[in-house]
């Protein structure tokens, strides 16, 4: 029987979610278990991002603060926000075991009242946009946070990764990515794990609600509101990569997995 969480689309849905995978996510993602996350994902965004010392940054959807404390330890001052209860619970721990000078708070990122207009030099957000409700708005609350000429960054699932994606051979053996299903913007719960992992066999799958959307439904979403597109990236596995982990070769050669946005707060 389908749990509350499955069938729950709500942001308290989606925080009961990660509360529910923050036992088995925390420990594994430390331990750098999340290979798409550590030879793929992580060097090329940190690439895009470039420099961010002595720049006040908002961490939207920190989870439990991973991707803050790298921004931290390169010299941004970070302020880390997520739905999650234990999330927000552990990043806070791990700030007192560890102080960088993070400041976390529990709020969704559809919910920045807490911030005065103009807070922020950037706002990044690491693979979270797709996992809640309410894209546009949340546009334009990063909008008003921002101050004049400061960039949003963010990377999301790539749009072209719907419910109906798969890998099939054609009649010479060669791997094709296929997608369908492309203009269903209806939420579902994904499930899966880390498969890197000693225990993955037995460990528990993660439940993810995914809000997934269209690419022009994204860019249209900036653009109303008054942000400014400065650059789209589709990150491809270097080949190094590739060769210490021979599964992510198809994502070098056939498709795109993420996708990475840079927008602009236009300068008044």
């Amino acid at each position: 029987m389908p749990s509350k969480v499955d069938n729950d689309f709500s942001e308290s849905g989606v925080a009961s979610a990660w509360d529910q995978n923050a036992e088995s996510w925390i420990p594994r993602v430390r331990a750098g278990y999340d290979v798409y996350r550590e030879y793929f994902n992580n060097p090329a965004i940190l690439e895009f991002i470039g420099d961010v010392k002595g720049r006040e940054i908002l961490d939207a959807g920190c989870g439990e603060g991973y991707q803050t404390r790298i921004l931290a330890r390169r010299g941004a001052r970070m302020t880390g926000i997520d739905i999650s209860d234990r999330m927000i619970e552990s990043a806070q721990a791990e700030e007192r075991r560890e102080p960088l000078g993070i400041e976390y708070r529990r709020t969704s990122f559809t919910n920045l009242s807490m911030f005065r207009d103009g807070s922020f030099d950037a706002v990044v957000s690491f693979m979270a946009l797709m996992d809640g409700p309410g894209f546009p708005a949340v546009m334009g609350g990063f909008e008003r946070i921002l101050r004049p000429g400061a960039p949003l960054i963010f990377s999301i699932v790539h749009p072209i990764s719907t419910r109906g994606f798969g890998w099939i051979r054609d009649d010479t053996g060669r791997e094709k990515f296929t997608v369908s299903d492309y203009f269903d913007e209806s939420p579902f719960v994904d499930k899966w794990k880390f498969s890197n992992a000693p225990d993955a066999d037995t460990a528990p799958n993660f439940t993810v609600p995914y809000f997934r959307a269209t690419l022009s439904h994204y860019i249209n979403s900036i653009i109303r509101a008054g942000l400014t597109i400065d650059e789209l990236h589709e990150p491809r596995p270097t080949q190094a990569a590739c060769r210490e982990h021979p599964f992510l070769q198809r994502w070098r050669d056939h498709a795109p997995l993420f996708l990475y946005v840079r927008a602009l707060k236009p300068r008044r």
